[in-house]
């Protein structure tokens, strides 16, 4: 059984999202180990690229502070190294086609294998072009369904790897006050052909948020009210000192955790 398989076999699972170099790797890493220690069940590492079309703010600047600190795929691929080493949380890369493309299929496939990486979700590659990936040395393909994906809903789902990822919203990343997205009749949809479980993300924010969607989802996914913390911490504008960020991130976890 994978990593990801187990981590929903303990409950209801808080998938915990932030941008690996933000403020730095050192940062990131460290942050890794905290969610771990405060309940998160699986973490998902974003790879930051200059064009994240699916971001909203929070996490487009997230990926401009990672730029320019000098993070690189290799040097976040050693990163992933070092925590598998001492962890063995899923973890999970969010990144767009072009640096895979860049990097090589084969070669970023066999690289987060040996790194330990157990899936990848990439929101600018069309389900449809899935298969054009020849071997992806067994890192589970993590689709996502949008509230406009309608007759495609039970094809994505019956394909879906890892967890199938639904999109709560329309519209990007981002803190949302309500989700109005009628959820439940696409997660239903979804589980009459999907063979993994089903976590919502994209916006959600708050316990009472977290309750709510944990009632007929798996689990959900947290990533800009994570980012913004990381962003608010501490004076320097590129956000918080090394370690600084550790205490209110783990609180957070803990009480969304909680909630679920």
């Amino acid at each position: 059984m994978s990593r990801i398989q187990n981590a929903f076999k303990k409950g209801k699972a808080f998938i915990a999202f932030i941008t690996a170099g933000d403020p730095n790797l050192e940062t990131t890493e460290k942050l890794v180990f905290e969610m771990e220690k405060s309940g998160a069940d699986i973490v998902e590492l974003g790879i930051p690229f200059s064009d994240p079309i699916a971001e909203g703010v929070v996490i487009q600047e997230a990926n401009v502070r990672a730029l320019a600190s000098g993070v690189t795929v290799n040097k976040i691929f050693d990163m992933v190294k070092r925590i598998r080493a001492k962890s063995q949380i899923p973890l999970v890369f969010l990144t767009y086609i072009n640096p895979v493309l860049k990097f090589g299929y084969d070669a970023f496939f066999k690289k987060c294998k040996e790194a330990g990486i157990d899936g990848i979700i990439i929101p600018d590659l069309p389900f449809e072009e899935h298969a054009e990936i020849p071997n992806r040395h067994g890192i589970d393909l993590i689709p996502l369904v949008a509230p406009t994906s309608e007759d495609r809903i039970r094809k994505i789902a019956a394909a879906a790897e890892g967890y199938l990822y639904i999109v709560s919203s329309l519209g990007v990343t981002g803190i949302r006050s309500e989700i109005k997205t009628d959820l439940k009749s696409i997660i239903d949809i979804a589980r009459e052909t999907a063979k993994v479980p089903i976590a919502v993300g994209f916006g959600i924010n708050t316990p009472e948020q977290a309750a709510q969607i944990s009632k007929i989802a798996d689990g959900i996914i947290v990533g800009s009210a994570i980012v913004k913390i990381i962003a608010n911490v501490g004076a320097t504008p590129r956000g918080c000192p090394v370690g600084d960020c550790d205490y209110p991130v783990g609180e957070y976890i803990k009480k969304m955790k909680e909630a679920i």
